[in-house]
């Protein structure tokens, strides 16, 4: 039996040894069959997915010490980066909630008559958003325990352009998020700016249109020993949109910056 692995029916959590966990709750793909039954052809190929994103940063694991948290299922079965309430995240803006009703596309996720009721959301909650947010606060306890301080890296991606459902333009390569700069402390959030100011590669914002979902908000707290921070990467600088195929060229690439981010994020004391 290996305990630095959990593996259930919802998630996989590989047990790191150092004082950072990367979470990555879109990288689910997977439809219970019933259910995709009731979704239009576009949604039951989980288009929204952030994908590759658990190949992209497997290096975390062995490189750097780090605990990973992995789902199984896709975000349209139930959005684990999103409040059990279903509270909107970006009020006034255009966003997906706890179990989409619309792709990124603006389209329906459902056929007609087949979005779940109010009970149906909640048993979804209970079957699968409930043990990846209780694994993730398990793990943040441990790795404080026996630390002090703990890192929470919370790894997405999305389609960079061409979402005017979501946003206008061309989204920036890097979309650094710390709530505005209440989910870690400010040294941490300027160190992790420096590393990317020093390198010119790819653009990037900090706390623009994607400023942290609800696990940044949620469990960023710096005062208590747990800084969080989003990476919104745009997929074209790891992997063809167009084709969905990982590009080992370019992740190559992306990976060395990514070490250098997740080193401050776990060394910073």
């Amino acid at each position: 039996m290996n305990d630095d692995l959990l593996t259930t029916d919802t998630f996989t959590l590989y047990r790191g040894r150092t004082p950072l966990l990367v979470s990555l709750p879109h990288d689910g793909s997977e439809i219970p069959d019933a259910l995709a039954a009731r979704m239009t052809d576009e949604a039951r190929a989980a288009p929204d997915t952030d994908w590759h994103v658990s190949r992209l940063y497997a290096f975390a694991r062995d490189a750097l010490g780090a605990s990973l948290l992995v789902p199984r299922y896709s975000r349209y079965v139930v959005d684990l980066n999103r409040p059990p309430d279903d509270t909107s995240l970006y009020p006034g803006q255009n966003t997906t909630g706890l179990c989409p009703a619309r792709c990124f596309s603006g389209r329906d996720v459902y056929r007609e008559g087949g979005a779940p009721d109010e009970d149906e959301v909640r048993q979804r909650v209970d079957r699968y958003w409930r043990p990846y947010h209780d694994a993730l606060a398990t793990e943040l306890a441990r790795l404080r325990a026996a630390h002090g301080r703990v890192g929470l890296w919370e790894g997405h991606s999305i389609r960079g352009s061409d979402l005017p459902f979501l946003f206008e333009g061309r989204l920036p390569d890097l979309n650094l998020g710390t709530a505005g700069g209440d989910s870690c402390r400010p040294a941490l959030q300027a160190q992790l700016e420096a590393v990317l100011d020093s390198q010119s590669t790819y653009d990037w914002v900090c706390n623009g249109r994607f400023r942290g979902g609800y696990i940044t908000r949620h469990y960023g707290r710096p005062d208590d020993g747990v800084d969080a921070v989003q990476l919104e990467i745009s997929q074209r600088v790891y992997m063809d949109e167009a084709s969905g195929q990982y590009d080992d060229a370019r992740s190559i690439a992306l990976q060395a910056l990514l070490d250098r981010l997740l080193r401050v994020m776990r060394d910073v004391r």
